[in-house]
C-alpha cells in the first residue's frame, strides 16, 4: 500500500493516569509499531486525555498535578501530545463524548472529513474542503505535501477549545497526506476491554460508537486472553473486526506496570519506583508531596 492507500490514524488514550507510568507510554509505542507492521496504517499522532477531577476515584489528585505529570512524561515524546480539555469541562466526560469532540475538533482545524470504520478506505477524506474552506493541501514537484499548519491554527484552536495555560495540541496534523484516510482510534488495555462486559457500566449505545464506529486497539496487560473478553460481549462480538489487538511474542516488563503499583511503591519508599515512573514524573511528584499516603 502506498502512503496515500493506508489509513492514517491517530492513538486516543482516557483514563486517570494518576499517574502516568512508563506501561502508558509503552503501550502507545508498542500500538504504533504492530499498526505500522500491519501495513495498513500510519500513526501520525497520539493524544492522552486524563479524566476529570469529578470522576470519582477513590485518591485521584487533581488533574492540575496529572496534566503537569503527563506533559513531563512526553516531554521527549515528537509524536505524542497532551489534551486538556476532558479535565477543562465542567463535569465528566463518557469516553465517547471524548472520541466525539477529537472527531468535532480535527474536522474544525483541518477543514476535513474524517472517517469511522465503516468509511471505504478509498475514500478520499483528507484534504477535501467543508464550507467553502480553501484545501489545506498544496501539490509541489507531483508529491503531495502537506501544509505545516501549526503556526496558522494555534490562535484559533485556543479559542475552539478553551482559555487555559498553553498546551501544544495537534503539531502532527502536518503529517497528513492528500487524499488519505484519518481514523481516530481509541488505544487501550485489556482491563478496558474486559470491562465492556460488565452489565450496566457502560450504555450499550456508547459501546456501540466506541466500537462500530470508532475503534479499538488493545494492548493486552498480564497475558490477558482478549478472544475470551471479547466472546462475553455481544457489541465486541458484533464489531470484532473493528478491534485490533497487539500481538507480541514476548511479555514486556513494562506490561504489568500500573499506577496502582506505582502509588504503593511510591508509598512505601520502594526504589523500584524507577522502573515504573520516568524521573521527570518522580521528581514532580516529590516536590509536590503526592501519593504519601494511602488515600492518595
Amino acid at each position: 500500500m502506498t502512503e496515500t492507500t493506508k489509513t492514517h490514524a491517530i492513538l486516543l488514550s482516557c483514563g486517570s493516569f494518576n499517574p502516568i507510568t512508563k506501561g502508558h507510554i509503552h503501550m502507545f509505542e508498542k500500538a504504533r509499531e504492530y499498526l505500522h507492521k500491519t501495513g495498513r496504517f500510519i500513526v501520525i499522532g497520539g493524544i492522552i486525555s486524563p479524566v476529570h477531577d469529578s470522576y470519582g476515584k477513590s485518591g485521584l489528585v487533581s488533574s492540575r498535578h496529572r496534566l503537569t505529570m503527563c506533559q513531563l512524561a512526553v516531554q521527549s515524546s515528537d509524536w505524542i501530545r497532551v489534551d486538556p480539555w476532558e479535565c477543562y469541562q465542567d463535569t465528566w466526560q463518557t469516553t465517547c463524548s471524548v472520541l466525539e469532540h477529537h472527531r468535532d475538533l480535527m474536522k474544525r482545524v483541518t477543514g476535513c472529513i474524517l472517517s469511522n470504520v465503516n468509511t471505504p478506505s478509498t475514500t478520499p477524506v483528507i484534504g477535501q474542503p467543508q464550507n467553502g474552506t480553501s484545501t489545506i493541501y498544496q501539490n509541489t514537484a507531483n508529491k503531495s505535501v502537506a501544509i505545516k499548519l501549526w503556526g496558522k491554527m494555534s490562535e484559533s484552536l485556543g479559542k475552539i477549545c478553551c482559555v487555559r495555560p498553553h498546551m501544544e495540541r495537534y503539531t502532527f496534523v502536518g503529517k497528513l497526506v492528500y487524499s488519505c484516510t484519518l481514523r481516530i482510534l481509541l488505544l487501550c488495555g485489556s482491563d478496558l476491554l474486559e470491562s465492556f462486559c460488565i452489565p450496566g457500566l457502560w450504555k450499550e449505545s456508547n459501546m456501540e460508537v466506541i466500537v462500530g464506529d470508532f475503534g479499538i486497539v488493545v494492548v493486552p496487560r498480564d497475558g490477558a486472553d482478549t478472544e475470551r473478553i471479547m466472546n462475553h460481549s455481544s457489541v465486541l462480538r458484533k464489531h470484532k473486526d473493528n478491534i485490533i489487538v497487539v500481538k507480541d511474542e514476548i511479555d514486556h516488563p513494562m506490561s504489568v506496570v500500573s499506577s496502582t503499583k506505582s502509588r504503593l511503591a511510591l508509598q512505601h519508599g520502594d526504589g523500584h519506583v524507577v522502573d515504573y515512573l520516568s524521573q521527570p514524573v518522580i521528581d514532580y511528584i516529590l516536590q509536590s508531596q503526592l501519593y504519601i499516603n494511602a488515600s492518595g
